[in-house]
């Protein structure tokens, strides 16, 4: 078993990707120059080979910055990542690998966003769920399954007048100015519109926006992206502004009238903690939780990393990211969240 860096021909790669049950979207070589090109990180991508077939790979993103510090993450920005191997000679020899990398780049930990405990001895933090919904065959099926008070939810917005657009370049700007606003709010740094536009360029028959409007006014908006049988929705946002005409339940539901009619057979609402509110909100759809398992190796002396907004030493800096005038957190912002995985 050797490994090896993957630089160019990645059509191996990405065969591997779609035939491993483990296998999701942020796997897929084409997040290399997205985000190479997007956020200026190193990616290493390792690949295990037995001769001359792949038995294993691991997609990685090297991060520094005098904030928080440099890390190699499996995959940033994204949900999923991690090793993918067929037996644990492969597995093991892919850490390695990594955890080597991890010594001659002097990172404070290796992070691996895995769906099991691959590494059951690596301290392993259980955070965060995927919530997940298994698809109606068809939209009315879909409709009627949910609770009385839902549908009514998602008739307000439709009564209101407004409705939705599906595409891919053409919604950018929009999409990106709902996008910009809502994170504004929240106080979290915001991506540059450059991302997305990569991202969309990257993946033609995966990714695409969702928009609600208002006449032409964009009132939510999210990125959806799709990977075998499942469409995820990794980005969204609403103005809070228009919280009144229910912009948010008219998108999602418009999303999963989409991955119905595209074909899929799951809809992934994204990770969130357990029991809060984004977690009820998925949940009233009747998305299940599924555990994911963030995996670390860390150097002599490190301890696990907390670069969530939930802890307490961010707080003052996402009460003064909410005042600030929405320009300048748009300006300000990608330097920012481009180091924060």
């Amino acid at each position: 078993m050797r490994v090896e860096p993957i630089t160019s021909d990645f059509a191996a790669w990405d065969e591997y990707v779609l035939r491993h049950p483990d296998g999701r979207g942020p796997h897929l070589s084409g997040w290399k120059s997205v985000i190479e090109k997007t956020f200026g990180h190193k990616c290493y991508y390792l690949a295990a080979r037995e001769g001359n077939t792949v038995q294993g790979v691991l997609p990685l993103t090297h991060m520094r910055s005098r904030i928080f510090g440099a890390f190699l993450v499996s995959v940033p920005y994204l949900n999923y990542g991690g090793i993918l191997a067929d037996n644990e000679a492969a597995r093991d020899a892919l850490f390695e690998a990594a955890r080597d990398l991890g010594k001659k780049l002097h990172v404070q930990h290796l992070e691996l966003r895995h769906l099991s405990p691959q590494m059951p001895d690596l301290p392993t933090k259980q955070h965060k769920v995927a919530m997940v919904l298994e698809l109606q065959p068809d939209t009315e099926a879909l409709f009627n399954s949910f609770k009385a008070k839902l549908r009514s939810q998602i008739r307000k917005p439709q009564k209101e007048g407004l409705s939705t657009r599906v595409g891919q370049q053409e919604e950018l700007e929009n999409f990106y100015n709902v996008f910009a606003e809502n994170m504004r709010d929240l106080g979290t740094p915001v991506y540059s519109k450059n991302f997305f536009a990569r991202i969309l360029a990257a993946f033609p028959q995966q990714a695409h926006l969702c928009t609600v409007y208002r006449e032409q006014e964009a009132l939510a908006s999210g990125l959806v992206f799709g990977f075998r049988d499942t469409l995820e929705i990794p980005w969204a946002s609403a103005l809070r502004k228009h919280n009144a005409l229910a912009p948010n339940m008219l998108l999602y539901w418009s999303v999963l009238e989409f991955a119905v009619q595209q074909g899929y057979r799951r809809f992934d609402f994204g990770r969130c903690s357990p029991n809060e509110g984004t977690y009820k909100f998925k949940e009233q759809w009747g998305a299940q939780p599924a555990a994911l398992y963030w995996q670390y190796w860390l150097p002599p002396g490190r301890a696990l990393p907390d670069i969530s907004p939930h802890n307490p030493k961010y707080q003052r800096a996402i009460e003064l990211w909410q005042k600030m005038p929405l320009g300048l957190t748009r300006l300000l912002g990608p330097p920012i969240v481009k180091n924060i995985p």
